[in-house]
């Protein structure tokens, strides 16, 4: 199919791209070179937010933020560009928790952060503030104002994401998952809004975890159903390519919740929720699959390098997304 370097010929409206961390921060990236500035909406996963040393951190909104900011830590994925370490190093001297790094600068951040919420702003009033003053033209807000937290179910009993992830190195047997506070949690405000907006363009999932980073959004009381009567398509982009994991320990959790590590698994997850599903050109024997499902593929590379591979990718989602549009 054609494409087009810009978004001008989808008709003006919201995208809403759902995200985890690295994977959906690099497509978010690219959807932000297409000239969508505010009709670009970035709904970032909130389940993996937890308060450590008294700070509130939340590692996904962070990720996106300096993503599209233009400060992130290329080489590692997550944190700041330049970042320095002497304040693990001094905690860690003093018999501190340092199992999860705080970079210096990155402290900056988790401590204006947590004196605004302690003020009583919101979550999505600080993420504001941050990113208007990072100068980041799309609106990137968190899934929810209300604090929802991933569980981790293991063989080892429950963890908290952050302990499972970084303290424990993803090592522990995954038996399920649960998010604490999300029958009360409300979607916020902005993405609520865009979800019954009658000029919705397109609901892009980009290729973040399934299980813990993308279902915590998809699980606040009325997302799913909203998603579903949006003649807006939903799109898909698979972050298995090979049945391995770009990032991260999806494919693990696949295995050991007792699924297959492949993209057509994570369309079937999914399901009916999806009209678009976008998997790399190492997983083409999957296309007739996952169009049986009643979901059209879109067979193309989906490994992000390089900012040309986000904006291709970018593009190539937008196209698709027209193609399937009402």
């Amino acid at each position: 199919m054609a494409l087009n370097s810009q978004a001008d010929d989808l008709l003006p409206g919201p995208v809403i791209a759902l995200s985890g961390g690295v994977g959906g921060a690099k497509l978010a990236l690219g959807l932000s070179r297409l000239d969508l500035d505010a009709d670009l909406l970035v709904v970032a996963n909130v389940g993996d937010d937890f308060e450590h040393l008294g700070l509130t951190i939340c590692p996904d909104l962070d990720t996106v933020t300096y993503t599209l900011a233009g400060l992130s830590d290329q080489e590692k994925g997550w944190g700041r560009a330049d970042e320095g370490w002497r304040f693990m190093a001094a905690l860690d001297q003093l018999g501190g928790e340092s199992w999860f790094n705080l970079g210096d600068s990155d402290l900056a951040l988790h401590t204006l952060r947590t004196g605004l919420l302690a003020e009583g702003k919101s979550l999505t009033q600080v993420t504001r503030a941050i990113t208007l003053k990072l100068g980041i033209a799309a609106r990137v807000v968190p899934m929810s104002d209300d604090p929802v937290r991933t569980m981790v179910q293991t063989s080892n009993g429950a963890l908290a994401f952050q302990h499972y992830f970084v303290r424990d190195r993803c090592e522990p047997v995954v038996t399920g998952f649960v998010f604490d506070g999300i029958a009360g949690a409300r979607p916020q405000a902005d993405f609520l809004a865009a979800l019954a907006d009658p000029d919705l363009r397109a609901i892009i999932i980009t290729p973040s975890n399934p299980f813990v980073s993308i279902d915590p959004i998809l699980d606040l009381p009325g997302v799913r159903a909203a998603a579903r009567a949006t003649p807006a398509p939903v799109i898909a982009v698979s972050p298995i390519v090979a049945g391995q994991a770009i990032k991260g320990p999806a494919a693990k959790m696949m295995a050991e919740l007792g699924m297959p590590s492949s993209a057509l698994a994570v369309a079937e997850h999914y399901g009916d929720l999806l009209d678009g599903f976008v998997l790399d050109h190492g997983d083409q024997d999957q296309a007739d699959a996952v169009a049986g499902l009643g979901i059209h593929p879109l067979v193309t590379g989906t490994v992000m390098v390089s900012l040309a591979d986000r904006v291709r990718l970018a593009q190539e989602v937008l196209a698709l997304a027209r193609q399937l549009g009402p």
